[in-house]
């Protein structure tokens, strides 16, 4: 109808090198923002563009370390819900009260064609096999914002969902494999949701 206004759709990354080259030439009808590192900073940078922006959807993509031993570096996931996890938590040394909240599910319908994890939110990088081992009972792979992103668009009503792609095994080597592989998985990822049609309508 003339004179409607379309809502944008919103894509986030933590940190521009994880948009691989998008953030500079946004495609038609999308917006582009940053979340920073860590769930807290998410959180509010992506309610404050949600209040800004009034997405009709938005759509996370990242990079993260897997604990499931079926994923390799280079795999493209769906991020099916996005889980608060805490070793000390789950190890008996913490508790967290019961009102409190701890998972929230992706909501864009339909998901893009990647197979559907759990993924873990711990508040920091775990490092320890033994660790990495027991929160990998629970979700299949690690990242930092996820709960913070889908919490904030849960709160606003906005559909949301995550592209994930798998840069490192969870563990001691893990930082060195993020290095080596998170700008070839990023770039990876974009090209596969440009070669789906995303970001043209189709």
């Amino acid at each position: 109808m003339e004179g409607m206004i379309t809502r944008p759709s919103l894509l986030l990354a933590a940190f521009p090198p994880e948009l691989a080259g998008a953030g500079e030439h946004p495609p038609a009808g999308w917006r582009i923002g940053c979340t920073g590192v860590g769930a807290v900073e998410a959180a509010v940078a992506t309610a404050r563009l949600v209040a800004a922006l009034t997405p009709s959807r938005v759509l996370f993509v990242g990079t993260c370390g897997a604990y499931h031993p079926r994923l390799a570096v280079g795999d493209l996931i769906w991020a099916s819900d996005a889980l608060a996890l805490s070793l000390d938590v789950l190890e008996g040394r913490a508790y967290r009260p019961e009102l409190e909240c701890v998972r929230w599910p992706a909501t864009l319908a339909p998901a893009l064609p990647f197979p559907a994890h759990t993924v873990a939110v711990p508040p920091g990088i775990t490092r320890d096999p033994a660790g990495a081992a027991r929160l990998g009972a629970l979700a299949a792979v690690e990242h930092l914002e996820l709960t913070g992103v889908y919490a904030a668009c849960h709160a606003a009503g906005i559909p949301c969902g995550a592209v994930l792609a798998v840069a490192n095994r969870v563990g001691p080597d893990a930082h060195r494999e993020w290095r080596e592989n998170h700008a070839r998985v990023s770039g990876e990822l974009i090209a596969a949701l440009r070669e789906l049609g995303l970001f043209d309508g189709r």
